[in-house]
């Protein structure tokens, strides 16, 4: 069922599809889930809601198709048999919607636009115009704010101060908080400042609002300068909602000032909260603020403030990978910066925490830097989220945002960004079996590399052309394009680079059957990391020696490398990485015979493999099973 809320802005279609949500929770006992379609001036594009959506449900981000119809096609597949209330606002148009409909007959969908969306008709919609409120009803909303005595004392002015506000929640709501916060202010006194505002005001929002613009003028009139300055500040971030410490840094003031000062928009309701200390403006009042944005009377502009903001994320992404991927050699000239000396983050958490929070906000910061020419922040950006991309593989976002990076490395003229950007394009490219871009972005990337002397980057991309070979089942290649990129890496002094490399080698000698050669190479590089300090690259080492030593009949020797993987990795807080050790464990014991061994490992690797949302939870509980089943016959 699909129902589409319609009517002016502020007329109170987000709060009353909210509430509707609410009464009905019971009946929906799979969940709802809400999606912000960003309306006119920020239109969200059907692909990335479908990711929220699907990600929202429960799919991994590595397993979300990068093309929309497929994406479109997982998300009919997992709702089918759901119950779900699903709530998309702000949307522009039927087509923007019409992806986002869940297949099966249990399902619910309220849209709230300003548009009549006719076209859902064809998917049988029922459409509902939200019309301003009454008089009588706007005055037990002033009412419930300012207290009825007040509004008993004042009726007629009550009467002219509601019918300024156009019958508009949003509005009523706004006025009704300034008196709120006066207790001594006649309500006669409000109705003619709005009056003499209507008559001088020269905003036109939302096509003719005028009463909506006399009421944020008269808001905004009555905050004090720095409140002033945060309510246009606020309104030029890039992204939908925002937290205190952007833009306490773009003003440059302190968290606990910014944070007061929120505190007061919100209480006006000039910005809502839509989260613990996290703030987002209402469409009209976006206008609003935005028309007041020039700030020149403090020597900050409103393109200033979004420099500064935007420059604030880079920096903040390029830290939390710091902390992520310290090992990895960078190319941003930010990751050498003093200011990154002191930590930002306290550890790995921290920085994941951070990065998947501000999402959303990271990439706008990309779409916004490329829009407005910024664009060594903007490769600068892409180049930090790397760490982010390998712990959540949203593989269409990462695409999106590296094709917006090569672009702006290319308009800086900067080759050695390209190369970086390319091959990170590549990797992708790889992982998605899409092996002939992938090929293409990592040649490329060694033109480059190779034109300006650039070996970091030569290196990066002879190993990623070696695992698109691998991919491919071209061994032959792919061997030879890793030991080219360990050669590079010696060269360099870089040993991390060596022992990643040697590891590969490793890996392609085990499926060419050559194991002896295979166990020295993964050996070597399973030591280097222990001294390196890189306790997730050693476990994989360790993982790939196990393997090679089994397929040697080396059965002993195997058990210990694995063991000696788990170990380690019982002591690092990476549930995937555990489950991907245990699921070894329960192979080479399963192989050996040792059922109840092989069945309790299953086990114990399902369960993590749930707590990730990772696919093979599945298949180890198939593995368990049939191994439980076989235990119980052997003791009958």
């Amino acid at each position: 069922m699909v129902v589409v809320l319609s009517g002016t802005g502020g007329v109170g279609k987000t709060a009353l599809a909210i509430r509707w949500l609410h009464e009905i929770s019971e009946e929906f006992p799979h969940g709802r889930l809400f999606v912000d379609l960003g309306g006119d001036s920020v239109p969200v594009p059907p692909g990335q809601a479908l990711a929220w959506l699907l990600e929202s449900l429960g799919v991994p981000g590595k397993q979300i198709p990068a093309d929309t119809g497929q994406r479109a096609a997982l998300f009919r597949s997992v709702t089918a048999d759901r119950q779900l209330a699903i709530f998309l606002d702000n949307a522009v148009s039927a087509a923007q919607v019409r992806s986002l409909l869940p297949a099966g007959p249990g399902n619910i969908v309220i849209v709230t636009s300003r548009s009549h969306l006719s076209g859902l008709a064809l998917d049988g919609a029922l459409f509902l115009e939200i019309a301003p409120m009454s008089t009588t009803e706007a005055l037990v909303v002033l009412r419930d704010m300012v207290g009825t005595a007040r509004v008993s004392a004042e009726r007629d002015a009550a009467h002219r101060l509601v019918d300024l506000c156009g019958g508009l929640p949003l509005v009523v709501s706004i006025v009704g908080a300034r008196l709120a916060s006066r207790p001594h202010r006649r309500i006669a006194d409000e109705a003619a400042t709005l009056v003499d505002r209507t008559r001088v005001l020269t905003l036109n929002v939302a096509g003719g609002e005028k009463s909506v613009g006399a009421i944020l003028a008269a808001a905004y009139a009555g905050l004090a300068e720095r409140t002033r300055l945060l309510y246009r500040v606020g309104a030029v971030h890039p992204g939908r909602e925002f937290g205190a410490p952007v833009l306490a840094a773009t003003l440059g003031w302190d968290e606990t000032r910014t944070s007061d000062a929120l505190a007061e928009l919100a209480d006006l309701n000039l910005v809502i909260e839509v989260d613990d200390q996290r703030y987002s403006y209402h469409d009209l009042v976006r206008v609003h603020a935005r028309h007041h944005a020039d700030m020149q009377t403090v020597g900050l502009t409103s393109v200033d403030a979004t420099v500064r903001m935007v420059n604030w994320y880079v920096t903040r992404a390029v830290a939390a990978d710091l902390v992520i991927h310290p090992l990895r050699p960078h190319v941003g000239p930010l990751y050498a910066a003093d200011h990154q000396r002191d930590a930002v983050f306290s550890n790995e958490q921290d920085a994941m925490f951070w990065l998947e929070r501000e999402r959303a906000n990271l990439r706008a910061v990309v779409d916004h830097a490329w829009e407005h020419a910024l664009y060594d922040l903007a490769w600068q950006m892409c180049e930090a989220l790397w760490g982010l991309f390998l712990r959540t593989r949203r593989y269409s976002d990462w695409i999106a945002m590296q094709t917006i990076g090569i672009a702006s490395a290319e308009r800086c003229g900067n080759q050695r960004a390209e190369a970086r950007l390319r091959s990170q394009l590549g990797f992708a490219y790889a992982k998605l079996s899409r092996y002939d871009e992938a090929v293409a972005e990592n040649m490329r990337a060694l033109e480059l590399a190779d034109a300006i002397g650039d070996n970091q980057g030569r290196a990066t991309a002879l190993s990623q052309l070696g695992r698109a070979a691998l991919g491919t089942q071209q061994l032959p290649d792919a061997l030879r394009y890793f030991q080219q990129a360990r050669d590079v890496h010696e060269e360099l002094g870089r040993p991390r680079g060596v022992a990643l490399n040697r590891r590969r080698i490793g890996n392609v000698l085990t499926r060419m059957g050559d194991l002896d050669a295979a166990v020295v190479e993964l050996r070597a590089s399973a030591d280097a990391m222990s001294s390196l300090g890189d306790q997730h690259q050693y476990v994989r080492s360790l993982q790939f020696l196990g393997t090679a030593h089994q397929l040697a009949g080396r059965h002993d020797l195997a058990d210990a490398a694995v063991q000696e993987a788990w170990t380690v990795v019982a002591e690092l807080d990476s549930p995937y990485y555990r489950a991907e050790v245990l699921a070894q464990v329960g192979e080479m014991a399963e192989q050996r015979g040792d059922r109840a061994i092989a069945r309790d490992a299953y086990r114990k690797a399902e369960e993590l493999y749930e707590l990730v949302e990772d696919p093979h939870a599945d298949l180890m509980r198939s593995r368990a099973d049939l191994l439980s089943e076989a235990c119980a016959q052997q003791q009958g």
